[in-house]
């Protein structure tokens, strides 16, 4: 039988969807982290263990076995809780890591190691789009602490032989996703409100979950000592004023859309994806941002009581 596969943050919305996607390949998939859930609902999402415990070395070993691989999606997930948080955020993300990481070299040395990292590490990027080699600059919290967590993985792999991978993603979005802009533009509109921060200028790379959990699972074959860091997005670059207006449009207030032309210092204007790496790969995405923008009005519309 082949040994399972660990998702940490399981209960999160990349984690649960990473969690079904091994699973629809045939893996069983051991969830750990923060979060209640019956066992209904794990199952659902093709958990076939699942422990609500911090991420730990010691819980770790108690309870992940011997994997065959670890997608470590446990961590902060917010530039705006980080600038409000920065030590529980540091937690979250730097120490999560360093856990998973020790384990897989005490416990687990044949395992891959699959790291969700973000575009943040990036920072106020100097050409568009951004490729993995670019300058790493990161302006929030969020962002330092995921280099400093790829910096982790990078180590482990030169220093010890850890079959790593980094994955940089992107605005990932979809259904299920109860926080950003797509939630927050459809939050606002279901209640009257017009008003969105920024100048709505700012460009995002925008990737569905169904094609990121994708690009996870691919990357669980070609982690390795190297630790080859991918972005994930789709090259394409769509301004926020199009996404809320695609927003808008669905709820008739396509007209009434303003912005206050104030930007956040942690939200550099524009982040776009060179995915020359990942398509080297053998992936590439399949959801178009308006296909996977109308779905997400539609699963709102649907569950919004």
């Amino acid at each position: 039988m082949d040994k399972p596969f660990v998702v940490t943050g399981a209960h999160g919305f990349i984690g649960r969807h990473v969690a079904r996607k091994l699973a629809s390949l045939g893996h069983a998939v051991i969830g750990l982290g923060h979060g209640v859930w019956t066992r209904v609902e794990w199952r659902s999402w093709g958990i076939s263990e699942w422990h609500t415990v911090d991420v730990t070395l010691e819980n770790l070993m108690t309870y992940a076995g011997r994997p065959q691989a670890i997608v470590h999606c446990a961590g902060s997930g917010s530039v705006v809780y980080s600038a409000s948080h920065p030590h529980q955020d540091y937690l979250r993300t730097v120490a999560t890591t360093s856990a998973v990481l020790e384990f897989a070299r005490l416990h687990v040395p044949e395992a891959a190691v699959v790291y969700p990292s973000s575009a943040a590490v990036y920072g106020q990027a100097r050409q568009i789009p951004i490729s993995e080699t670019a300058e790493l600059n990161p302006v929030s919290p969020y962002g330092v602490h995921k280099l400093m967590a790829e910096m982790q993985c990078r180590m482990y792999a030169r220093q010890f032989g850890t079959r790593m991978a980094i994955l940089r993603m992107f605005s990932v979005y979809g259904n299920g996703l109860r926080k950003q802009l797509l939630w927050e533009a459809c939050s606002k509109f279901r209640q009257g409100e017009i008003l969105f921060h920024g100048t709505g200028n700012e460009q995002r790379d925008w990737l569905s979950i169904s094609d990121a959990s994708d690009l996870f699972a691919l990357a669980c074959g070609f982690a390795s000592p190297e630790c080859p860091i991918v972005n994930g997005g789709t090259g394409n670059g769509v301004r926020v004023a199009d996404v809320i207006g695609e927003i808008a449009t669905a709820f008739a207030r396509a007209k009434d859309v303003a912005f206050s032309g104030k930007r956040r210092e942690v939200d550099p204007p524009s982040y776009v994806a060179d995915i020359s790496a990942a398509r080297a790969r053998g992936w590439k995405p399949a959801v178009s941002w308006r296909e996977g923008v109308r779905t997400y009005v539609e699963w709102f519309r649907a569950n919004e009581n």
